[in-house]
């Protein structure tokens, strides 16, 4: 005979609608239908944590702007954060190649660092390509969730995290912690030089990132927009790309559809679209 979980806090559809729709205006995330219990699991903690014994209030007090920082930690519950050192690897000979066709000093753009995994992976390359800890490079890495943010600008892993990573590249780039910091690693001062965290909602009328840049990481983000947010956002890249600049894209995501601005340079790789409007 089935039994029925009995919820600790009741949470309706119209609750799920709401939080649709506020996720959606705060941050451009659309979420499926299919999303009910996670957004459940993800938000029963901040009921817990704010003590607050109903979603309905929940979400009336979050709108009324009665409770502090809780729309931050709102939109950080409900951010999907799933990353690894140079993840969709192909990527990294590309931007290894590209860099090193470039004479002036190179500015990158990761604009979904989550834990760091990526921005990382995209300085060892920069100092792989120019054989130097201090490559003439520096980049910005941005996310929307402030807790991520603060474990990528502390660079400390556990040690699993490098595991499968080419083991003169780890020596290369980690320390090795002792003692209590036993089975983890930290990335080296110098790797960690190369790269600056700033807090960023791309769905914000103020991006907190200047000029232009040689290359722009977007990757696997636009899966979580509908396709008039896709537009938007690419529309804001294409000005603050160089005219050389290569934007990567996560190996689901396709920028055809919502943007005639770039071409497709290779495998989820584009550049601006000399034709363009």
């Amino acid at each position: 005979m089935r039994t029925e979980t009995v919820k600790e806090f009741d949470f309706t559809h119209g609750d799920f609608e709401r939080v649709r729709s506020l996720i959606y205006r705060r941050a451009g995330i659309s979420l499926a239908d299919s999303k009910q219990e996670m957004v459940y699991s993800r938000l029963a903690r901040r009921l817990r944590a704010t003590g607050i014994t109903s979603f309905a209030t929940y979400l009336d007090e979050l709108e009324a702007g009665r409770m502090g920082d809780e729309w931050e930690s709102f939109t950080n519950a409900l951010t999907t954060n799933l990353t690894s050192f140079f993840r969709e690897a192909h990527h990294f000979p590309l931007l290894a190649e590209h860099v090193q066709q470039l004479h002036h000093p190179v500015s990158v753009w990761c604009s979904a660092s989550s834990t760091g995994e990526e921005p990382y992976s995209i300085a060892m390359t920069l100092c792989e390509a120019y054989d130097s800890l201090t490559p003439p490079a520096h980049v910005i890495a941005t996310d929307i969730d402030t807790n991520v943010l603060a474990t990528a600008a502390a660079g400390v892993y556990p040690i699993e995290r490098i595991a499968k990573m080419d083991p003169a590249r780890a020596r290369r780039f980690f320390l090795r912690g002792k003692g209590a910091q036993a089975g983890y690693v930290r990335v080296r001062p110098e790797l960690r030089n190369l790269i600056t965290f700033k807090q960023l909602n791309l769905l914000s009328d103020h991006w907190p990132v200047n000029g232009q840049f040689d290359a722009i990481f977007c990757r696997n983000v636009m899966i979580y927009f509908d396709k008039p947010t896709q537009r938007k956002i690419l529309a804001r890249f294409v000005p603050m790309m160089k005219p050389h600049a290569l934007l990567f894209a996560g190996h689901s995501e396709n920028f055809l559809y919502v943007s005639d601005q770039l071409k497709l340079r290779g495998k989820t790789v584009y550049e601006l679209n000399e034709s363009r409007s």
